[in-house]
């Protein structure tokens, strides 16, 4: 089994055209580091700059970093999961934090299946751009018929922003927010407060 997935890694790296691959071919990959490989090699051919896959487990949340047509650096985590499962809110919170840590500007989530609301709301907040399987479709068939143009403008396009919570910080929370009563309790009994 190592033997075979060994070979199905460096066919990955080496052996394939990059414009032979289809959505269907994505969703047989063995695993995410495929896709993060695939992503990697396709933003060389979109003819991005700095273009670098990070290096496994200790990636801080960044997967593929690139600089766009603007001269900004993005970070983008790539999510390779089945067509029925949802991507959720961990996905924007390891692309976000890890900005700083690569001097990134833009943050970016592609993946092979759909956000769940939750994470929607998160990336809008946090200006966050989501690539669902849709875009990623998009993106693909137009880096196949040669419209390198159109494929960069889908990634670079503006992330859908939610502005609300910034506009409404001078009034009442709006939101139900979770408290910890037992805590609040416990200071109570504990310092009398």
């Amino acid at each position: 089994m190592l033997q075979k997935r060994k070979k199905s890694t460096q066919s990955l790296e080496e052996n394939y055209d990059l414009k032979s691959i289809t959505i269907a071919d994505i969703d047989k990959m063995l695993d995410g580091s495929e896709f993060e490989m695939y992503l990697y090699r396709l933003f060389i051919e979109l003819g991005y700059s700095g273009v670098y896959k990070t290096v496994g487990s200790r990636d801080f949340g960044a997967d593929v970093v690139f600089t766009d047509r603007d001269g900004i650096r993005n970070v983008v985590q790539a999510k390779r999961y089945s067509e029925g499962n949802s991507v959720g809110i961990s996905a924007v919170q390891e692309v976000f934090s890890c900005m700083r840590y690569y001097q990134a500007k833009k943050a970016i989530v592609i993946a092979t299946a759909k956000f769940t609301e939750p994470c929607e709301t998160l990336a809008g907040i946090n200006y966050v751009k989501l690539l669902d399987r849709a875009d990623l479709i998009n993106i693909i068939e137009a880096f196949k018929k040669d419209n390198v143009r159109a494929a960069q403008d889908l990634i670079e396009s503006e992330p859908r922003m939610i502005l609300e919570s910034w506009s409404e910080a001078s009034k009442p929370v709006l939101r139900e927010v979770r408290k910890d009563y037992k805590a609040e309790k416990y200071v109570k009994r504990v310092m009398g407060k």
